[in-house]
């Protein structure tokens, strides 16, 4: 058990996202479906309780899709907190869908991209989303190149619709974000970073400087959680977890960064908000950074 303080609400510095300014540990609900994000919640009421407390802790940025589920988590998402408060941005991705064994495939045609928005609408009770990702399926082991002109201009046509506020862009190179950029205003990229997992790091720097957010999915390491010894070692230090410690250092590392660590676990979600009040000194963050090489 951490030391960090575990209740009241949580106020971390914010950023802009679209047109909210947002709080940076927000939530992401793909846990909240069940194994392997298809099908229902094994605790149908256990998930409507973590996203009730993660509203109540103060959390404004809620991660979401309608291929989590599918269906699963944005309907859960609509029981537990619609009506919505009018500063909570759901943040929802369309680019792909599940085949009827679970598994992640590319939907990138204009019938199933305009599907896919009026899925997210319908399920979270929307008349407009805040923002969409257009997730980028053309490797589903991390961004590769190709051109995203198409599907792109598919969304940003449902944005001059006034069905989207915002867009956004998931699991992309450099390359395809400036395509991106040159079709439509960009608001959050959407990609993999964690402590381990770096690849990002001189794109983070350079969305900060346009005051674009970076939301790294898989902050924990996803389906493979962090795993080291420095992590561990520094967490015994400050009497925290690793995993907190991974979202301390992730706050730290770029101003533009915001978080949405998932979780079907009301005593975990308060962990991982726990994590924005940990002080990391410029020696654990060494270490820390050292991970990297």
């Amino acid at each position: 058990m951490s030391n960090i303080q575990q209740a009241g609400t949580f106020t971390p510095a914010t950023f802009k996202l679209g047109s909210h300014t947002v709080k940076r540990l927000g939530y992401g609900a793909m846990q909240l479906a069940g194994p392997g994000v298809f099908g229902p919640p094994k605790n149908h009421d256990a998930a409507l309780a973590v996203l009730r407390e993660a509203v109540a802790q103060g959390i404004d940025h809620i991660d979401t899709s309608d291929f989590y589920g599918p269906h699963v988590t944005n309907q859960l998402i609509r029981e537990a907190l619609a009506p919505y408060k009018d500063d909570l941005v759901i943040v929802t991705k369309i680019g792909a869908r599940r085949g009827s064994d679970g598994s992640w495939l590319p939907a990138f045609s204009p019938e199933a991209l305009t599907q896919a928005v009026h899925d997210n609408l319908d399920n979270l009770g929307l008349e407009v989303l805040d923002v969409v990702n257009l997730r980028i399926m053309f490797d589903t082991h991390g961004p590769a190149e190709g051109s995203i002109e198409a599907p792109l201009t598919v969304l940003a046509g449902l944005q001059q619709q006034g069905l989207v506020r915002h867009i956004g862009l998931s699991n992309v190179t450099s390359a395809q974000i400036a395509q991106g950029r040159r079709i439509a205003e960009i608001v959050c990229v959407q990609n993999q970073y964690n402590l381990a997992h770096r690849g990002d790091d001189a794109l983070i720097d350079n969305l900060a400087r346009d005051g674009i957010a970076y939301v790294p999915f898989f902050p924990l390491g996803g389906f493979n959680p962090l795993q080291s010894s420095t992590l561990s070692d520094v967490a015994a230090r400050l009497g925290a977890t690793p995993m907190q410690v991974a979202l301390a250092w992730l706050l730290r590392r770029a101003p533009n960064i915001l978080l949405i660590p998932g979780t079907s676990s009301v005593g975990h979600l308060r962990e991982n908000l726990a994590a924005g009040e940990l002080e990391l000194s410029e020696g654990a963050l060494g270490e820390l950074d050292a991970m990297a090489a």
